[in-house]
């Protein structure tokens, strides 16, 4: 009994979690120590050249024009001005991408998938065509071949009461009167009774088993609510209409050509991309829960929408937001047709101005990376909601 060796005690570096503290703690240190060593070596050059930093910039005045602006804004602005109309159009051209891209997507996904031979070999083309040309390449394919070619204002193509050519697309403007607020609160509340009425149909179809048109029905919600205010503030909005002069067209509100083109080679690419994500998706569901469906006396348009996609969906959202994100990053492209994005605006004309490329590039990768993660959140919320929950 005396032979038996007590077990002896470990040093705390063969612990597994104290050697990963350890090792965090160097890691972390380095860190620190590279970007003081990056920060003061930056900070040493700068004076060194008489380069002053800092946002101050942003309170002078800009001194340049920028002809695509949804708020008012003019050369004696400043450019913080200059900025938020950059951000706002950079905002606006990634919202209407995504939303067009992922219509447009869906359709072509689902045609690619079609029974009919044209139809689907339309949808392939399509597909394979525009996913293999570079974007800005289309770009330039929009705005110098298509929109440049189209006829001068005096002989703009005409629809009702919009007008097109190279200048633009021209529609009526829309203007608000008094009493638009409760117009505009009418429909806010018709968003939450909407709502309200899906999550009611959802749970009466679990509780019951009864299916309810819940999103048509939400749409009708929607549209009579909203008219219904509309009535009561005394229909608070005119139009005032584009007219063609001798020479041009004036009044209405006009899509410049830039924007025009940014928009459809950003929803017509991204689309491309989109589509093969729903064909996939699709046909990942397998084959046994379409035939289930049909058996139980489903169509083929009921058991699609609600059989076969929501389980789709769960694979498609995923790629999906890799390809939201790619939209919101390539509008960045827009500067290589003027249209006034972020990068065209700040890295452009105000760099080249105020020689404060530290400052706008931190602007820029701050507002990219702030869009990026915003879509981001939200899909992955988006995701976590659709995913099943295994009980």
């Amino acid at each position: 009994m005396s032979d038996i060796k007590k077990p002896t005690k470990k040093s705390f570096l063969y612990d597994a979690g104290t050697r990963s503290i350890i090792f965090q703690i160097l890691l972390l240190a380095l860190v620190v120590f590279v970007c003081y060593y990056l920060f003061s070596n930056l900070q040493a050059n700068l004076d060194n050249r008489g380069i002053s930093t800092g946002f101050s910039f942003l309170n002078q005045p800009a001194g340049f024009p920028i002809l695509i602006h949804l708020i008012s804004y003019t050369e004696a602005d400043t450019y913080g001005r200059a900025f938020l109309v950059a951000l706002i159009n950079t905002f606006v051209i990634s919202i209407l991408g995504i939303f067009f891209a992922t219509i447009i997507g869906v359709v072509m996904g689902l045609a690619r998938l079609s029974k009919n031979w044209l139809v689907a070999r339309l949808a392939t083309v399509y597909i394979e065509t525009l996913r293999n040309i570079p974007l800005l390449l289309q770009i330039f394919f929009w705005y110098f071949a298509v929109l440049a070619a189209l006829p001068s204002p005096k002989q703009s193509y005409e629809f009702a009461d919009f007008f097109l050519n190279k200048r633009g697309i021209y529609s009526p403007n829309p203007i608000t009167q008094d009493g638009f607020g409760i117009a505009i609160m009418g429909f806010i509340l018709s968003i939450f009774a909407a709502i309200a009425l899906i999550v009611w149909a959802k749970k009466r179809q679990t509780r019951t088993g009864l299916w309810f048109p819940a999103y048509w029905s939400a749409l009708g919600t929607i549209v009579v609510i909203t008219f219904i205010a509309f009535a009561v503030a005394g229909f608070p909005l005119e139009f005032d209409l584009p007219v063609k002069s001798r020479f041009n067209v004036t009044g209405g509100m006009v899509l410049p050509p830039e924007f025009v083109a940014v928009l459809i080679a950003l929803s017509t690419y991204t689309a491309s991309f989109i589509a093969e994500i729903v064909r996939a998706g699709i046909l990942s569901v397998s084959w046994g829960q379409t035939e289930a469906a049909r058996s139980l006396g489903l169509s083929d348009n009921i058991t699609q929408r609600l059989v076969v996609l929501p389980q789709a969906l769960r694979v498609m959202i995923p790629p999906l937001t890799s390809q939201y994100l790619n939209l919101a990053k390539n509008s960045s492209l827009g500067a290589a047709v003027a249209y006034p994005e972020l990068v065209a605006v700040v890295m452009g004309t105000t760099l080249n101005q105020t020689g404060q490329a530290i400052e706008t590039i931190g602007l820029c990768m701050l507002v990219y990376g702030t869009l990026s993660l915003t879509i981001s959140l939200f899909m992955n919320w988006y995701n976590k909601k659709m995913s099943l929950i295994e009980r």
